[in-house]
């Protein structure tokens, strides 16, 4: 008895140990990043732009290297606008985009019970992609005027998102209950449909200007991100992990199977339907946020549990945490990888994400507690 109790604040105090180094990495990388662009600012001036933005705190005043003028110089010239007004929001909106994902990714993973699965699983991204290509080719964007003139097409892609999400359900539940079987195949056929509007709209246009805007939206981007439109995605990323951090217990038992699932008193179907509500409304925000960035919500769940193992006390904290940081970097590497023109993030997500998946899939290790399946 006593070895047990002995084991269980070992593996505790593993776990905590293990998110918070996740959490410093995490931190650092979003400090780390600001400094990185086409202006080389240093990690010092950062810290001390950021000390003096949030707490008005001269740290110039406590060192007698750095004169108090400077400091007020740097906090109202180019360096400050930069680092806060420009690459601080997009930073954070990788990292709360990368959150949203890989929680996403891990919940989706477990609640079809598929190793494979990611957040764009239910034809969310499509439907995503056909909201957006209509506001931009058709012009349907225009009718939000004045303040709101900017938020246009993210509201038709958040529109097309949710209508993709019901027509899922709608067709996952005809003939009977809804499966984790007939939600994939209804995601796939969702998605397909959705492409194929998407595709068409994009053939009969005859802006090129349009199209190519049309192009770079479905291929990802942070460009984008300004304080205000970070308010709603940080709010999702808080609510729906804050709800999913809750649900250790029951996503676990949701890789037992249903059948145990029921030995155990658990409805997975009632909390199936809930979760993937959430997952859905997560990703449209993401998608209609910052356009597609593909295989985060696939690889990172699938790289973390190599580490941490199935057991989504440990699985889903740092999957979170490893998502925003790797999409933080990987908004870096979009920036910086060609001078004087920045890359689809996208392109970088799946040019990373791809070999991985073939890697697990010939070693075949994508199942759920890192073995074959």
């Amino acid at each position: 008895m006593k070895s047990k109790s002995r084991s269980r604040k070992t593996r505790g105090a593993a776990t905590a140990l293990m998110i918070l180094i996740m959490l410093a990495l995490f931190l650092f990388s979003i400090v780390l990043a600001v400094t990185i662009g086409s202006v080389k600012i240093s990690l010092y001036d950062v810290y001390r732009i950021i000390l003096y933005r949030i707490s008005h705190i001269h740290i110039g005043d406590f060192d007698w290297h750095i004169q108090i003028g400077d400091l007020e110089t740097l906090v109202s010239g180019t360096k400050f606008q930069i680092v806060w007004n420009v690459r601080m929001p997009r930073v954070l909106m990788g990292a709360v985009i990368g959150i949203m994902l890989a929680a996403s990714g891990v919940v989706m993973q477990a609640t079809v019970q598929n190793p494979l699965a990611d957040p764009y699983i239910l034809g969310i991204s499509s439907g995503a992609s056909l909201g957006a290509t209509f506001s931009i080719m058709i012009g349907a964007s225009a009718v939000f005027t004045g303040v709101l003139a900017d938020t246009g097409t993210a509201f038709w892609a958040f529109l097309g998102a949710l209508a993709a999400t019901a027509l899922v359900y709608l067709l996952a539940n005809l003939g009977g209950r809804m499966t984790s079987a007939k939600l994939v195949l209804a995601g796939s056929v969702i998605g397909s449909l959705c492409s194929s509007f998407t595709n068409m709209m994009i053939y009969i246009g005859n802006d090129a200007e349009n199209m190519k805007s049309v192009t770079y939206w479905l291929l990802g981007s942070m460009v984008s991100a300004r304080w205000d439109k970070l308010a709603l995605p940080a709010v999702c990323m808080l609510a729906g992990s804050i709800f999913f951090l809750t649900q250790v217990r029951n996503l676990n038992t949701m890789l037992l199977g249903d059948e145990a699932a029921i030995t155990l008193g658990v409805n997975l179907n009632f909390y199936r339907r809930i979760y993937m509500v959430v997952c859905a409304l997560m990703t449209a925000v993401a998608v209609c946020t910052c356009g597609i960035v593909g295989f985060v919500g696939l690889m990172i769940p699938h790289i973390v549990r190599a580490f941490t193992g199935s057991d989504h006390r440990r699985l889903l904290p740092c999957a979170m945490l490893a998502g925003g940081t790797f999409l933080i970097w990987a908004d870096v590497v979009a920036r910086v990888i060609i001078d004087n023109t920045e890359v689809p993030i996208g392109v970088i997500t799946s040019a990373i994400g791809a070999p991985i998946f073939v890697y697990m899939m010939v070693r075949k290790s994508y199942g759920f507690g890192g073995g074959a399946s």
